[in-house]
């Protein structure tokens, strides 16, 4: 079995460099994207491991077909960058990574929230230009004192809503799918609108379903939350409208946000930029450090990542001796 993977940093190659010693495939890793000006290269391989950060589109699937990949694997939950239906019609074997660490995102999240709660960020900036002065924008709100409010209360939601609530006991949830054991931790909403009117902080966790919770994070839902709430969203860029929450942030209805996604992020993550292009993403910028932008780092820790590989492998591994894939997609 030869495998060839994608976009694969230099921190994350040890790790995939362990886990096929046991399983003795022959391993190739690139550090740069999969894309049609290097597709060329997965000819002679079995199967292309996959990231976000490239588009596998019909193109790109003829491509993969005519040089003879069977198995087209991505390390990622999601996958709304592979073309699915066209990728079937072309017999692709393919499957996803259930779930990684939950902790990995539960943590940006908390420390997103946290930074932003006790000004830390704030007074890090004036010092970094040599201003120590304090001022009245840095005057914070202690958590305990704050309700924070979790949308979307699966694994990541859950895990952020315990790391919370060693800070407060106000931790409201909002799940169209109440857990029993999210009401150990949490109190649900009846309604996502009661989480808004009610949260300090809201930290958004669930998922992106086209065409159900375009843009959830809008003019109207913005217009319900508090005056100086502070919004953290780790899940996806679909789900929240840039527009408004400049909006919010230029009216002061938003005292701060921290953004791990984006809509249209291939744009702008991943490389360095001596501009932005998109006038909006670039306007939200110049809020820093009342806005945080950080490139999708979720699950940029050696567990979540360990945790990807090994269910890549093991998705592989199924396949090569059943046919079939629990996580199939």
């Amino acid at each position: 079995m030869k495998i060839i993977t994608f976009k694969v940093r230099n921190v994350e190659k040890p790790i995939f460099e362990e886990i096929n010693k046991k399983f003795g495939y022959k391993l190739e890793i690139h550090s740069e994207s999969l894309t049609m000006e290097n597709v060329n290269l997965t000819k002679g391989f079995d199967a292309v491991i996959v990231r976000v950060d490239g588009s596998i589109n019909k193109e790109m699937l003829d491509a993969l077909k005519a040089n003879g990949i069977k198995y087209l694997l991505t390390r990622t939950v999601g996958t709304d960058h592979i073309d699915l239906e066209y990728a079937h019609k072309l017999g692709f074997k393919m499957a996803r990574v259930p779930s990684y660490s939950p902790t990995a995102i539960a943590e940006l999240a908390f420390a997103h929230a946290l930074m932003l709660s006790r000004q830390t960020l704030h007074f890090g900036h004036k010092g970094f230009n040599k201003d120590f002065t304090i001022d009245p924008e840095g005057f914070a709100t202690e958590l305990k004192n704050k309700t924070v409010g979790i949308v979307g209360v699966g694994k990541i939601g859950l895990a952020a809503a315990k790391m919370f609530k060693v800070m407060t006991n106000n931790v409201l949830g909002f799940d169209l799918y109440p857990s029993e054991e999210g009401k150990k931790v949490v109190k649900y909403t009846k309604t996502l609108e009661e989480l808004v009117k009610k949260s300090d902080i809201i930290s958004f966790h669930c998922p992106y379903i086209k065409g159900k919770n375009d843009k959830m994070i809008n003019d109207a839902l913005i217009k319900q939350m508090k005056k100086g709430v502070i919004i953290v969203n780790t899940a996806r860029g679909q789900i929240q409208d840039e527009e408004a929450l400049l909006k919010g942030l230029k009216s002061g209805k938003i005292q701060a946000i921290a953004t791990d996604v984006l809509n249209n992020e291939k744009s702008i993550f991943f490389k360095k930029h001596a501009e932005i292009e998109n006038k909006t993403f670039r306007q939200l910028l110049e809020f820093y450090p009342r806005f945080v932008l950080t490139p999708h780092i979720g699950s940029y820790t050696d567990e979540a990542v360990e945790n990807m590989v090994e269910y890549t492998y093991d998705n592989l591994k199924e396949y090569i001796e059943t046919d079939q894939c629990k996580n199939a997609i």
